[in-house]
């Protein structure tokens, strides 16, 4: 008899996963690394671009929303001044729009893009952001620094001459994207998981791409905080601060979660659908219709001030400075007032989603913590779980990506009392807007969008 080897079969060995071996492969790929390295390096000069671009943007908005009217002699805007500004963010935009390359960026109403960057849309992207945000535009700032960060990440790419390929071109603009609106959001985490879910891929080839936007996410961290500190200027990040501590979730505060992500899921579908609508309309005759869809954002501003007496700003703005005042005293708000915010500004929003140049998160995040307020005094529903579960719907119903709407939202509120609230409500508000019909409008808004661009 021969004595039993101490070797195993081969049949008892465990295979290696093909997903870890591929993922080896790539990560000892040369050229990989070497990417891996150029991500971290131009994650420097994306977000000190990105830092001044945004501190630019937030000092216009200050001077016209702020400045302008107080040296006239009015304590805030009258109601008519989102008129004239809206007016001019039109006529540039119409301009860009029909005479720049990139059409100055993507539809705000077909959602957000990772891919797609190009050198020469800088130009048109950069005009078109400046005359819509600071003007008036109910829109927010991420969709510009996406197509701003992935541009510059491929200019600097071809100025190193470094290869161009389909993989460093997907790989490059992920980092540049990253690195643009790492701070803008509150964390570069939240940059690195919305582009997880923006650029849609799986396994190792979204490790591939998500490791050197997460690195040039932190590098931009890095940048926005210490020249943030250094200037001593604001670039705008979301930061939100409520008066009084989460309380512990009841029964009430699921159940009412559960109605109120479901009514948020079909008030925002509407204001994306006539964000929709809008961009056909403007498709026709686009720089004559975009000025006039830019108007009416405008009168929507201008009619919400004359019949609540408040300020313009609340409607015209994209919502990120309104949110934390919002927050931080939610009861100076009456229920009039935020039934009217509500109403005018969704109108607003479809009309700039469809005609402005912007991004849709920032906008949908304010109608969904007015939501929250306003029925927070249902009983058992409480103001901090209100606007966490209305801000979770309304994100998620915009964005149809949950996983970053629940990190978003969990991280801006700076607690973990209420993530159960907000994970119900984004999940439902995700069902619920996957029911609704799409329609129409979907399908004539993304073939219009594709013919222009391509042009």
């Amino acid at each position: 008899m021969t004595a039993p080897s101490d070797r195993p079969a081969a049949s008892d060995t465990p295979a290696q996963p093909q997903e870890t071996a591929l993922l080896r492969d790539v990560l000892r790929t040369p050229g990989y690394l070497k990417a891996l390295v150029l991500s971290g390096l131009i994650g420097i000069p994306i977000s000190l671009v990105a830092f001044w671009f945004l501190a630019g943007l937030q000092e216009l908005e200050h001077v016209l929303w702020a400045d302008l009217p107080q040296a006239l002699g009015w304590d805030t805007p009258p109601s008519w001044w989102p008129l004239p500004l809206l007016l001019v963010a039109g006529v540039i935009v119409g301009l860009v729009v029909t005479h720049l390359p990139g059409a100055g960026g993507h539809i705000p109403a077909s959602g957000l893009h990772a891919g797609g960057a190009s050198t020469a849309a800088l130009p048109g992207v950069v005009i078109a952001a400046a005359a819509s945000l600071p003007l008036g535009a109910v829109l927010g700032p991420e969709a510009p620094l996406i197509a701003l960060g992935g541009g510059l990440a491929l200019l600097f790419r071809d100025l190193a001459r470094a290869p161009a390929t389909a993989k460093s071109t997907a790989l490059l603009g992920a980092a540049g994207a990253a690195a643009a609106i790492s701070v803008i959001f509150g964390s570069p985490l939240i940059a690195a998981v919305l582009l997880i879910e923006v650029v849609g891929v799986g396994g190792p080839q979204l490790f591939a791409i998500m490791l050197p936007a997460l690195l040039s996410s932190g590098v931009g961290a890095l940048v926005f905080t210490g020249f943030g500190r250094w200037t001593g200027l604001d670039t705008g990040s979301l930061a939100l601060k409520f008066p009084e501590s989460p309380p512990r979730l009841d029964t009430g505060d699921v159940f009412w979660s559960i109605l109120m992500a479901v009514a948020i899921a079909v008030l925002m579908h509407l204001a994306i659908a006539g964000g929709r609508l809008t961009a056909a309309f403007v498709a026709a005759r686009t720089f004559t219709r975009t000025v006039v869809c830019a108007v009416a954002a405008g009168g929507c501003a201008a009619l919400y001030a004359v019949i609540t007496g408040r300020t313009p700003v609340d409607v015209a703005s994209s919502g990120q400075a309104t949110l934390a005042d919002m927050a931080s005293d939610p009861h100076a708000w009456g229920v009039g007032a935020l039934l009217a915010v509500v109403l005018f500004k969704s109108l607003a929003y479809a009309l700039c989603l469809g005609s402005l140049r912007g991004g849709p998160v920032f906008p949908s995040l304010f109608l969904g913590a007015a939501v929250g307020v306003l029925l927070s005094p249902l009983p058992g529903l409480g103001v901090v779980p209100g606007v966490a579960g209305g801000m979770a719907a309304a994100l998620t119903s915009v964005m149809r990506l949950p996983v970053s709407s629940v990190v978003l939202v969990v991280m801006l509120l700076g607690n973990s009392a209420t993530v159960p609230v907000v994970i119900l409500a984004a999940v439902v508000a995700l069902v619920t807007t996957e029911l609704l019909p799409a329609g129409l409008p979907s399908r004539l808004t993304r073939s219009r969008s594709d013919s222009r661009e391509t042009r």
